[in-house]
């Protein structure tokens, strides 16, 4: 398949700070790429040195064939461009913001006209054309920003942070219609997000820490880098428990994170009826899980990628959560437990 991004060896610094650190990576005509990083990371940089809203300090960029520091406005002409904060003008109803991001890349009336009512009907706000943006949700202004930027027909798409904000539900409406624009326009998206099931929706992720790319790959390939399950634990003594797991399971690595501890192991449905049964430690929690994008992120810098709005890390959900489940395995275990405590 055509590479229609082709990025090498991209830096930018502004002083002594590194946003992105000599990153090399190519995007194919058609596909959704994804941008994987904490805040802070590059991602909005690199999405803005690719969109020739910034100058790199060095490193080469090419969008189509064309080089975005030699030919910027030919690369302008084929991409759209969705900004991470609201760019519309409140006072205008939709249909005239569209009209107005129309004028700016020259498009006739006429062809505004027919592109308008694909563009609302794909974003679902033909019905609110004529209302003025300050009525429309956090959500409806995003998929009118999707819409005005499909106005000028792009080849490439870039989404920076599209749904951040947003709750978790007009999340997926909109990821909805990037699948929907992907099927019946046949572009190619570049968007950056930090939401863990975001990324695992693109064909291919590349992850993003301190502006160095430290990984790319498809979503899938790269949860083989962990490899198995995910078993995580709370327990009322986390030390203690460590220290038991390693002397009664010396062959399995287990980490602490967080408030958590974490094994990952092969076949682990297996495993738990037999860590059940011989860690005395007191269990207040445990689920079993595929590996995720998070634990990719854990396994090659050491920290969690992301936190949510009341300090707690957004992860998939477990397979299972055994914490109603322990008498299953051993009904007598906690009760033991008990007894030796009192």
């Amino acid at each position: 398949m055509e590479e229609i991004i082709q990025v090498e060896n991209l830096r930018k610094k502004y002083g002594a700070i590194k946003a992105v650190d000599g990153i090399s990576f190519t995007v194919k005509r058609g596909e959704i790429f994804g941008f994987l990083g904490p805040n802070g990371a590059g991602k909005t940089t690199t999405i803005n040195i690719l969109c020739t809203l910034n100058q790199p300090s060095s490193g080469v960029v090419y969008i189509n064939n064309y080089n975005v520091v030699a030919h910027p406005d030919k690369v302008r002409s084929f991409i759209g461009l969705v900004f991470q904060d609201v760019t519309l003008d409140d006072h205008l109803t939709a249909e005239e913001n569209l009209y107005l991001h129309a004028m700016l890349y020259g498009i006739s009336r006429k062809d505004f006209t027919q592109r308008k009512i694909e563009v609302l009907k794909i974003c679902e706000l033909w019905d609110w054309r004529k209302h003025k943006v300050h009525d429309f949700s956090g959500g409806m202004k995003r998929r009118l920003e999707i819409a005005r930027s499909l106005i000028a027909q792009p080849k490439i798409l870039f989404l920076d942070e599209p749904t951040i904000g947003l709750d978790p539900q007009t999340r997926k409406k909109v990821w909805d219609y990037i699948f929907n624009i992907r099927k019946k326009k046949d572009i190619t998206i570049f968007l950056t997000t930090q939401y863990l099931n975001e990324a695992e929706s693109c064909d291919r992720v590349a992850i993003i820490d301190h502006g160095k790319i430290i990984a790319s790959d498809t979503p899938e390939n790269l949860k083989k880098m962990v490899g198995g399950d995910i078993i995580t634990i709370k327990t009322e003594d986390n030390d203690s428990a460590e220290e038991e797991f390693h002397q009664k399971f010396p062959q399995y690595n287990i980490k602490k994170i967080g408030k958590e501890l974490k094994i990952e192991i092969d076949k682990g449905n297996e495993f738990l009826p037999v860590l059940v049964e011989n860690l005395n430690a007191k269990i207040i929690s445990m689920e079993l899980r595929r590996p995720t994008l998070e634990d990719v992120f854990l396994e090659l810098t050491g920290r969690q990628i992301r936190e949510n709005d009341n300090g707690h890390i957004e992860t998939e959900s477990p397979l299972f959560d055994l914490s109603s489940l322990f008498t299953l395995f051993n009904p007598s275990h906690n009760h033991d437990k008990k007894t030796k405590s009192q």
